[in-house]
């Protein structure tokens, strides 16, 4: 795993031997460390990878967090010269599938081909305003992020883990809670909506309004699985994004 010139060293590049390059953006909490193992196995099949850093975490600790969705995809797009490495695919989980349908929005403005948005386990734009507001709190951040699993119960039990994850995920979470994109917003880019069938936080209707967001091909599956299908289901997603 190394950086490239030309982009912030946060940004963790998995070098690989196919055209383009795939930029994996993580869910709200989520560490770039999460993704390591899908990001290693995408580069060795395919393109470079590269797994952009939220601040808040890891060597971003100290970074302020963004205030917004938006604000969050202008710093990513910024940290990097996103063109030298295109054609972009974009993978994003959860909130990260927002963050990328926001850099892909930036991508089309400012030329940068992105040829296709993985959207996993998350509400398509038009649907996040009206859907139930994640928490904030302390407690009932914790109660979520058991709820939705993903994360070992052992470090949840850790106060000096805690300390460490919480600001960061009540930080995205309250980006999340005003994020608000109209149905008629559009990218260029193919997108694959894809998700868990047992997950209760985002169901196969939320998954399906995405198709509303491109001016290309749309497609939708669910695998077994919860809000962490992906898991699981590494090898098969890693074949589908190299395809």
């Amino acid at each position: 795993m190394t950086s490239q010139l030309g982009f912030q060293p946060w940004i963790k590049r998995f070098p690989g031997c196919g055209e383009g390059a795939i930029v994996v953006f993580p869910h709200a909490g989520g560490a770039a460390a999460a993704y390591r193992t899908f990001g290693s196995a995408l580069a060795a099949g395919g393109a470079d990878t590269y797994i952009v850093q939220y601040p808040q975490r890891a060597e971003r600790l100290r970074h302020p967090a963004m205030n917004s969705i938006e604000e969050l995809a202008a710093e990513l797009f910024d940290a990097g010269e996103w063109r030298a490495a295109g054609p972009l695919r974009l993978f994003g989980h959860c909130m990260g599938a927002l963050v990328a349908f926001e850099f892909a929005r930036l991508a089309d403005d400012r030329g940068v081909p992105v040829t296709h948005l993985w959207a996993s386990a998350s509400h398509a734009p038009c649907a996040v305003a009206a859907s139930a507001r994640v928490p904030t709190t302390d407690r009932e951040l914790l109660a979520d992020m058991v709820a939705l699993g993903g994360t070992d119960p052992r470090l949840l039990a850790d106060e000096d883990f805690l300390d460490l994850l919480l600001p960061s995920v009540r930080a995205d979470y309250r980006a999340w809670n005003r994020y608000s994109r109209d149905a008629d917003v559009t990218i260029t880019a193919d997108i694959h909506a894809i998700g868990g069938e047992g997950d209760h936080r985002v169901a196969r209707e939320p998954l399906q309004q995405w198709q509303c967001h491109t001016s290309g091909q749309f497609s939708l599956e669910l695998f077994a699985g919860g809000h962490f299908y992906l898991n699981d289901h590494v090898d098969t997603l890693v074949t589908q994004v190299n395809a």
